[in-house]
């Protein structure tokens, strides 16, 4: 007489499911508690001082102040500064890209450590050393004197806050447009020129398109930090400039105010938004146009 083998006994599907599920709340949860911590928290605070006064009330005062004429300025000149700002990183960061992108993949990585390399500094030394060399006594106006030549003042000058913030802000461009150029198939370039177009209009009409995942990433990227600078805009202007990001730090940390700051912050927080929400969409577009 034989016996029946003991089939295995089936996990049941709900289970394995809810025990996926718990796997993954298990990882998400340090997470999720960070993002709780330092951006839910947060925000929840901005609102709260946004729309209330020093004693706790009610207010919408708060906001109305935002339309003086100078926080109406400051945000304009934040604004411009930025958009010039990303521009000149986008027109140098896009051949480099290119360049980077057409190398081996040892060299590439060798490329991307250079790019990244100063990014490992600090911030703020990287802006102070900037600071340094255009400063009255610098390593330029010491060479215009040895040259013989008088004392430049470069500090307060409107060029001089933009070239900080393509200095500080540069890899952020450089690298999401590598990422997406790197994913590029050679054979597309090379079959719109078997097709009769010359190297530059395969580049028009087939790299530059593809790419624009990576300039729209890349600009958001750049344009977001640039538009809420405020260490940059008060190391290199000397003072003479004040940018939103200056009213925000001044509101917060020289006056105490944080009715007035949370509402610049939150304005500022709005227009992002809205600036990110139509990049975005703008690139949904396009690739859309590119799919059909």
């Amino acid at each position: 007489m034989t016996s029946n083998p003991v089939s295995p006994v089936k996990k049941s599907p709900i289970r394995h499911f809810r025990l996926a599920n718990l796997r993954s709340l298990g990882i998400l949860t340090p997470h999720i508690v960070w993002c709780v911590i330092f951006i839910v928290v947060p925000l929840l605070f901005v609102l709260y001082y946004t729309f209330t006064d020093r004693n706790g009330a009610f207010t919408t005062d708060n906001l109305q102040f935002l339309g003086t004429p100078e926080i109406l300025r400051c945000f304009g000149l934040s604004i411009v500064y930025a958009l010039v700002a990303t521009a000149v990183c986008l027109l140098l960061a896009y051949p480099l890209a290119l360049a980077i992108s057409k190398l081996k993949s040892n060299h590439q990585s060798l490329a991307t450590l250079l790019l990244m390399l100063p990014m490992w500094v600090s911030f703020i030394i990287r802006t102070y050393t900037l600071k340094n060399i255009f400063n009255d006594n610098g390593i330029i106006n010491q060479i215009i004197a040895m040259l013989g030549g008088g004392e430049v003042k470069f500090l307060g000058q409107s060029w001089l806050i933009i070239l900080g913030m393509v200095y500080d802000f540069l890899p952020y461009m450089v690298m999401p447009i590598v990422t997406v150029l790197t994913g590029i198939d050679p054979k597309l370039n090379e079959a719109a020129e078997d097709l009769g177009y010359s190297p530059f209009r395969a580049f028009l009409h087939v790299t530059l398109p593809l790419s624009r995942a990576g300039i729209i990433s890349g600009i958001t990227m750049v344009f977001v930090p640039c538009v809420s600078t405020f260490y940059i805009s008060s190391t290199l202007s000397g003072g003479t400039v004040t940018l939103i990001g200056d009213k925000i730090e001044s509101a917060f940390l020289s006056n105490s105010n944080f009715q007035q700051g949370s509402a610049m912050s939150f304005v500022l927080m709005i227009l992002i938004l809205i600036s990110i929400l139509v990049m975005n969409k703008f690139g949904d577009k396009e690739s859309e146009e590119l799919l059909a």
